[in-house]
């Protein structure tokens, strides 16, 4: 399987152009064979608001809005799965959510569950983790951007049986961080894919929006936690394309299974998770 990570950056507020610019990615990630691609946070709407004013004016409902609209026709038109960060209104909240799309539609949406910094002044969390959706490509999940400091949803996510973990994010540089050294989220996708045994596709997005600097550095990660092709630079757009198999869940020993050697009657047991 193929797949693609976009590496853009949307431009805050111009939501037709962002939408626009993400489908000319999609075409030219499908054109190099990608059969999943993904998009970053809040790819529609850019990620910086002023206020919620002014998120609210952007956001729109989910799947019924022009953006799920278009993006759905687009992956149908050309066969493919698409993952993309999305700002969401629903019943008076909004939602830094993803949507899940694929050949014959809307499947599913995701709302962020660890919200950021000021998200949490323009968003309501999510109360649930994704679905596993069950798909030709394999069993996929979402999370989004700062998900991925919570080892806990990706456990989750492989307990309840998903293969792929595709992740929209908006990296930003963390505390302490020396220039020369890679995104500190690039180190926390590598373990949450080492130690669950899951490919996990992260999309990032480049520039820097009212003063915020984001990380870029895009990737894709197999299950054995190390990177699939190229990581992404720190400031162009890009596409990122990786070829993944699914036939094994981890590389960490020919004896050891980290899912199966995991000892839940010392350290306590996740709750179940049928994935829906």
């Amino acid at each position: 399987m193929q797949i693609a990570c976009v590496q853009m950056a949307p431009r805050i507020g111009e939501k037709d152009l962002n939408v626009r610019r993400a489908i000319d990615f999609v075409t030219r990630a499908a054109d190099l064979g990608a059969e999943l691609v993904v998009l970053p946070e809040l790819a529609n709407t850019g990620y910086v608001f002023d206020s919620r004013a002014e998120a609210e004016s952007l956001a729109e409902p989910v799947p019924d809005g022009s953006t799920t609209a278009a993006w759905s026709e687009v992956a149908s038109a050309l066969g493919v799965y698409i993952v993309a960060g999305i700002a969401e209104k629903a019943d008076g909240a909004l939602y830094n959510s993803a949507v899940l799309l694929g050949p014959d539609g809307y499947l599913g949406s995701y709302r962020k569950t660890h919200l950021w910094g000021d998200e949490k002044k323009l968003f309501a969390s999510g109360d649930r983790p994704s679905p596993i959706y069950d798909t030709p490509l394999g069993r996929i999940a979402i999370a989004i951007c700062y998900d991925l400091w919570f080892p806990e949803l990706f456990r989750l996510y492989a307990l309840g049986g998903a293969q792929i973990v595709c992740v929209p994010t908006n990296w930003v540089p963390m505390p302490n961080q020396s220039a020369d050294r890679p995104a500190m989220a690039n180190t926390l996708a590598m373990a949450a894919a080492h130690t669950n045994g899951l490919v996990v596709a992260c999309a990032d997005r480049v520039g820097v929006e009212r003063g915020q600097p984001f990380e870029g550095q895009s990737l894709v990660v197999d299950q054995s936690g190390w990177p699939v092709g190229d990581v992404a630079s720190r400031s162009l757009e890009e596409i990122v394309s990786a070829s993944i198999t699914l036939d094994a869940r981890t590389s960490v020993g020919t004896h050891n299974d980290v899912l199966a050697d995991r000892r839940a009657d010392i350290y306590g047991r996740i709750p179940a998770f049928d994935g829906h």
